[in-house]
């Protein structure tokens, strides 16, 4: 099989990652959907943007810097990936500011929920507003005046700044005629005004709009000619030296604090902000002019996330749910008992995670249960399966619990959730050097009849329950004797020493998993090129592995029928004639957050099914231990084709068809409109 790709077949891997965040967005602007979700969807997108600027274009700007004219697979430099990233992040930015202000805003405050500006403030709430100011703002301010002796501050990451231009002398003298204030973190940004100065039943002022009407009160006798606020985003990627002799946690707990002063990548300014002061903050942060963002705005939308658990209007939310339960498990049953009958599937946020509470919260209260084993990725600052862990250890049960401590923006939390399992007694491990723990599996090892019986839970998804009410993820509870070994296996290779060994069932990243996931599709490449029926449908949230692409672009000219559900960024352009012709690539954006990996092989009829923990991309493949496991109950993998796949390739209101050229299409609507999310709570969720 020829596995090299031409650079004309492989999508650019940051501009695929800005073409999700458009889809996104398109959320946002979609009317239906319901308003206060729409508002929850701008959110969505600008965290998006600001974690795409810490990691995908900080990494850029550092490829520019050591190797400005390499070429990556797609064939572009560094150099032209970044203007490129500009360019369409610029229009996006653009396109947000205007949803929220022509569109959103208005919106909300034709619906009683509104957003006051200065220059609409009554009497009332200016007196207010100085108040808060006065008692609750002025104190805890510190404003800095630029000078020889003041230099410009070393500003936190994304942090709500102003810039202020002055004229007139201090009290010593001294006209620099600049200064920056830093709002505190601790305030809110969103402030609800007191009922007795609302004008309305929802009415909030902005933290920025306080600080900038009254700013010229921390510079007595000086005038203020000029106010902007601005936040200036940082490289947060942390730098961990795995081969030194030290411990990672120590590694890791020196290195959180300096994500917060990384270099300056991007900065955003409010649209009134003079040129002068623009090319001054510019320099600051030793960025050029694409690196600017004005916006007609917060600089940061992100904290209007919370906005919506403010207001009680539920006919503008989405409608709320009850997860429901698989028909074999109710609630108090024993979850081992249950198990020991037969496989349980769980089909999150659609069913309840409780289920998975519960296997570990039984265990540890169960005096037959011996040794429980989990991995942690993320699990949350307040998981009640690691205080579930605890107890556990505390009760005397052998816990063993691997802590991926390298989890993106998870590692503080994880350092926390290490030292209190360590103080219960359990065993810490951090994995394994150069390769993050990213598999999602717990086991239980129980005594029944004499015996020692292993229990496992397997996922798509991490073990956090918040997470689990909003994003889409397959979990399995088994007791079967093969895939319990193979997951026991896999917890002795990281928290020992050993050869990798075969499993029976599991595909394992770094060893098998990407050797059979060519396996299958040469297999059904090969059924294709005989006559015979031939199909692969895959979910995922990326695909950008150019060994897999290149076996799909093979299996596609064989006359392999594929079926792609990707997420966010694919690197395969599907549809091109004599290359993917017979390669389809749809992406699913709504309410939840598509989350499944679901693999299916038609295999000559015996529809082989796969669920796994890893997506197709070279470091989960390679750099990551990923677990991928079979379903083998044939009425559970039915459930997975028909809850997995086929709704979401039906769907023609949440679905996007990608092109060629890398862009995508919402889906036309022929005839009647179907949901994937919608159907899967219609079957799924508890009824009434």
């Amino acid at each position: 099989m020829n596995q090299t790709l031409a650079s004309e077949l492989i999508i650019n891997r940051e501009l695929g990652i800005l073409e999700f965040n458009r889809r996104v967005l398109a959320q946002a602007e979609d009317p239906n959907t319901p308003l206060l979700e729409r508002l929850r969807f701008l959110s969505i997108f600008a965290s998006n943007m600001d974690e795409f600027f810490e990691i995908r274009t900080a990494g850029i700007k550092e490829q520019i810097r050591l190797n400005p004219l390499h070429q990556g697979p797609d064939g572009l430099t560094a150099r032209q990936v970044y203007k490129e990233m500009a360019r369409v992040a610029h229009e996006m930015v653009a396109c947000q500011y205007g949803l929220l202000n022509d569109h959103v805003l208005p919106d909300l405050a034709a619906e009683g929920i509104r957003f006051h500006k200065r220059s609409e403030w009554t009497s009332e709430q200016e007196q207010w507003i100085w108040d808060y100011f006065f008692n609750e703002l002025m104190p805890v301010l510190t404003p800095i005046g630029l000078d020889p002796t003041h230099p410009f501050p070393n500003v936190l990451n994304k942090s709500l700044n102003f810039a202020v231009e002055l004229s007139g002398k201090d009290a010593f003298g001294r006209n620099s005629g600049r200064a920056v204030v830093q709002a505190p973190r601790s305030l809110p940004r969103v402030i609800p005004f007191p009922k007795t100065v609302a004008s309305c039943e929802y009415s909030f002022v902005f933290l920025s709009s306080i600080l900038h009407a009254h700013v010229g009160a921390l510079f007595s006798g000086m005038e203020v000619l000029g106010c902007y606020q601005f936040r200036a985003t940082r490289n947060s990627d942390l730098f961990v030296d795995e081969e030194e002799n030290k411990s990672l946690r120590e590694q890791l707990q020196g290195e959180l604090p300096h994500r917060n002063f990384g270099n300056a990548v991007r900065i955003e300014v409010a649209d009134n902000c003079s040129e002068e002061m623009k090319a001054f903050l510019l320099e600051q942060f030793s960025l050029g002019w694409d690196d600017l963002y004005q916006v007609r705005g917060p600089v940061n939308l992100v904290r209007l996330m919370n906005v919506p658990e403010k207001v009680d209007r539920p006919d503008l939310k989405f409608k709320p749910f009850t997860p429901g339960l698989p028909a074999n498990l109710t609630d108090g049953d024993n979850i081992f008992q249950v198990v020991s009958r037969g496989d349980i599937l769980l089909h999150h946020p659609f069913q309840s995670f409780q289920p998975v509470i519960d296997f570990i919260d039984q265990a540890a209260s169960d005096p037959d249960v011996l040794a429980i084993k989990q991995t942690v990725y993320r699990t949350g600052t307040d998981s009640e399966l690691m205080q579930r862990l605890i107890k556990a250890a505390q009760r005397g049960k052998e816990v063993t619990a691997v802590v991926e401590l390298m989890a993106r923006f998870d590692e503080a939390a994880n350092i926390n959730w290490a030292e209190q399992l360590e103080a219960a007694g359990a065993h810490v491990v951090y994995g394994v050097v150069g390769h993050k723990t990213h598999a999602k599996m717990a086991m239980v090892v129980r005594r029944e009849a004499g015996k020692l019986k292993r229990y496992a839970h397997l996922g798509t998804g991490n073990y956090h329950a918040r997470t689990a009410k909003l994003y889409t993820d397959f979990g399995l509870l088994t007791c079967h004797p093969g895939i319990c070994q193979d997951v026991n296996d896999v917890f002795m290779q990281i928290t020992g020493l050993g050869d990798a060994g075969e499993h029976g069932y599991l595909w394992q990243a770094p060893f098998s998993l990407h050797s059979n996931i060519l396996r299958a599709i040469e297999n059904e490449t090969a059924r294709a090129r005989k006559g015979e029926a031939a199909r692969i449908a895959a979910k995922m949230n990326a695909l950008l592995e150019p060994k897999v692409i290149a076996a799909l672009y093979e299996a596609s000219q064989a006359g392999v029928q594929i079926d792609l559900i990707v997420r966010a960024v694919c690197a395969l352009r599907p549809g091109i004639p004599e290359v993917s012709e017979n390669i389809r690539v749809r992406s699913v954006i709504g309410r939840f957050l598509e989350h499944h990996r679901v693999f299916y092989f038609w295999n000559g009829g015996e529809e082989n099914v796969y669920l796994a923990s890893a997506d197709w991309m070279d470091r989960n493949f390679f750099r990551r231990i990923e677990t991928c496991f079979p379903l083998l109950d044939a009425k559970l993998k039915k459930r997975v084709i028909n809850e997995g796949i086929k709704p979401y390739l039906k769907d023609n209101i949440l679905s996007w068809e990608m092109q060629p050229g890398g862009t995508y299409k919402k889906r036309a609507r022929r005839g009647h409109g179907f949901s994937a999310q919608d159907y899967l709570l219609n079957l799924l969720a508890a009824k009434g």
